[in-house]
């Protein structure tokens, strides 16, 4: 049996269809990402997901149980945790007493082993807190009843680099004992440490869904190159340049760089080919420097919408939420 089952699941807002016709299935015991630029519709699924929102039209299944039924929504949720991307704790209690509430309300297995690894400062009040912290009691708060499927909107936002690796490690470890995940994410560098499959959401549709290997390999890698002297452009034409772009910049100083200040060709472009290739046909040339990086989340998106799509998708929606009272109205 799936964790998450969706079945045309569709919002209808009037003037946009926030979701339309979603369908997909996420596994037991996998960390599932879900992707789309602002405005696609990522969080309006999480929210009907959840019986924040009711669907105009589908259903969807939480661990086997049926989201239009509040019975069975109720059962799903004593399984579940749920990280908002837009916490809000209550200012004037402490970290302490909001871990409290919770215990009471959904049981607490575990708060003592995530207080060590997250560390939120408990006797202090939420209105002192930075948004770091927040994020830590909020991942507390999440994981505490020891639930089998989670789901996490914008997960790491306000965590310094030594928290986004210890949650990553966390992550991974909740994935090996069983525990489901799925999450919104716009930073791609978690989405390949995090993920096994990823979902891309468009315009309120769904547009794929595969392995993240799959995803990294097409959308590619930004090459940037500072050369000595210009490149032949036959030299670049291989198997996997994309948007080819070239411009001259100032060299470096000393003797490396020839005449301090003389001007120098760079080229950018986004490749998906074999960098083993790229490699060997940069050989006889000399480079000041070479860099390869991951394509910007930004830049995965285009090469699904396309940038008209994305104008739309960032102004439509956004429209809509800000007049229907939906939360999070860049996020629908």
């Amino acid at each position: 049996m799936n964790a998450i089952e969706l079945e045309g699941l569709t919002k209808d807002y009037g003037e946009v269809l926030a979701n339309d016709d979603v369908s997909f299935a996420v596994e037991r015991g996998e960390i599932f990402g879900y992707l789309g630029p602002n405005g696609a519709g990522k969080t309006t699924t999480i929210r009907t997901l959840l019986g924040f929102i009711s669907p105009t039209a589908g259903t969807a299944r939480l661990l086997g149980q049926e989201i239009t039924d509040e019975r069975q929504l109720l059962e799903a949720k004593r399984n579940l945790g749920y990280l908002p991307d837009n916490l809000a704790f209550d200012e004037t209690a402490t970290g302490r007493e909001i871990l409290e509430l919770h215990a009471s309300i959904k049981g607490d297995d575990r708060s003592e082993e995530l207080l060590e690894l997250f560390q939120p400062p408990l006797d202090r009040e939420i209105r002192e807190y930075s948004s770091g912290n927040v994020q830590k009691l909020g991942l507390v708060t999440t994981f505490m009843h020891d639930p089998d499927l989670v789901i996490l909107d914008e997960p790491t936002s306000g965590l310094d680099p030594l928290l986004q690796r210890r949650f990553t490690e966390f992550v991974r470890g909740e994935r090996d004992n069983g525990v489901t995940v799925f999450f919104s994410s716009h930073i791609l560098s978690e989405v390949r440490r995090l993920c096994d499959r990823v979902g891309i959401i468009r315009n309120g549709r769904l547009v794929t869904v595969e392995p993240v290997e799959t995803l990294l390999e097409r959308s590619g890698k930004v090459v940037r190159l500072h050369a000595v002297e210009p490149i032949d452009s036959n030299d670049l034409k291989i198997a996997g340049v994309h948007e080819l772009e070239s411009h001259t910049v100032s060299g470096p100083d000393g003797p490396a760089g020839g005449e301090s200040g003389a001007s120098e060709p760079e080229y950018t472009f986004t490749f998906t080919g074999d960098v083993n290739v790229l490699l060997e046909r940069l050989r006889e040339y000399k480079l000041h420097d070479l860099s390869i990086e991951e394509a910007p989340l930004e830049d995965v998106f285009m090469r699904f919408y396309g940038e008209n799509d994305l104008d739309d998708e960032s102004t439509g929606t956004d429209r809509v939420a800000a007049g229907t009272g939906v939360e999070g109205g860049n996020d629908v």
